[in-house]
């Protein structure tokens, strides 16, 4: 039943109107075949290279481009060197700041050598590897225990000579009493006597205060003379690095002479960890290995078994700025 007045709605298409829509198809996609063929064929065989394009074309910025955040330029990049410890003893430490250094430590040194040869930034020094940086010839020293155990009372008192009661003398007495023997804390000098060569300062300081290792070997040479040293910047947390330093040294020594170590293979081995403020440690990894495996493990075992360190100080803090510290020790087996 149709109403009357209403036009009558069909989806067929006349013959006319379908062929043109075919035409239409059939031009539509031979246009875009067209334009894709020619972009590849141009970028195929470098005709968009030779192209002298017309100066609008060429500032036209693309939407990509406009969306695109913003890079800061190389001389605005702030690029965060890694510093390296050094240790400065007593005989280098200086007053004076160096200006640029890519070393650190709890004191601050110059750059001098005892012969200088020519004017240069680094000094010469004349060692053997140069895998290390070290000024001297620090040899192994024995391990001492990392938890010394005290002598027993009963032995330690048996060692203790009888001391027999001193005499008592009343005011007024006409009594000759003999002078009390008074030991001597001074020779007699008013000023001690500063070193003069790494030798005799390193004589003056307890044995395992320096870090062991083999002088290194570097060309160069400074106007400075004096002893072997470097620039090196004292850093806030330069005095709690090398209490850290010291101590994975100290187990690291222990555990070789436990295990009998006498150079029977070289090598390094690198461990990278997370210190964190409380002192614990985390996230530890062995990222390069030349020696074995159960020396890499010994050096893994240096850093893991002396934690926790100790919290870090209020300023150090505050200078880093985070919650932990990422570090890389390294491990030379000579």
């Amino acid at each position: 039943m149709a109403i009357a007045g209403t036009p009558e709605i069909s989806l067929r298409l006349e013959g006319a109107e379908s062929s043109r829509l075919t035409w239409a198809f059939a031009v539509s996609l031979a246009l875009h075949l067209l334009v894709a063929g020619t972009y590849y064929a141009g970028h195929e065989y470098g005709w968009w290279k030779n192209l002298h394009w017309p100066a609008w074309v060429k500032s036209a910025k693309m939407l990509s481009e406009l969306l695109r955040k913003p890079q800061p330029k190389p001389e605005d990049r702030q690029i965060e060197m890694p510093l390296v410890f050094v240790e400065v003893t007593p005989a280098q430490a200086t007053s004076e700041v160096p200006k640029e250094s890519k070393f650190y430590s709890d004191k601050n040194s110059a750059a001098a050598n005892p012969k200088p040869t020519e004017d240069a930034t680094i000094p010469k020094i004349d060692g053997k590897q140069t895998d290390m940086v070290k000024t001297e010839d620090v040899p192994r020293q024995k391990a001492f225990p990392l938890n010394p155990t005290p002598p027993p009372v009963e032995k330690a008192k048996e060692e203790q000579p009888e001391t027999k009661p001193k005499p008592t003398f009343t005011r007024g007495d006409l009594t000759l009493a003999k002078p009390e023997d008074m030991q001597r804390t001074n020779d007699g000098q008013a000023d001690q006597v500063r070193p003069r060569t790494l030798q005799e300062a390193r004589a003056l300081l307890p044995p395992g205060s320096q870090l062991p290792g083999q002088k290194m070997k570097q060309n160069g040479g400074v106007r400075n003379q004096g002893n072997h040293s470097l620039d090196v910047q004292a850093s806030p947390f330069g005095d709690y690095d090398w209490k850290l330093i010291r101590a994975v040294q100290n187990c690291w020594d222990s555990l070789l002479e436990s295990r009998q170590f006498a150079g029977e293979q070289t090598g390094k081995v690198t461990i990278r960890f997370r210190l964190n403020s409380d002192g614990t440690i985390s996230q530890v990894s062995e990222t390069q290995s030349t020696v074995d495996s159960v020396l890499s493990l010994l050096c893994r075992m240096a850093i893991e078994h002396p934690a926790p360190y100790e919290p870090w100080p209020n300023d150090m803090r505050h200078k880093i700025g985070e919650n932990y510290r990422e570090l890389t020790f390294t491990f030379y087996y000579y």
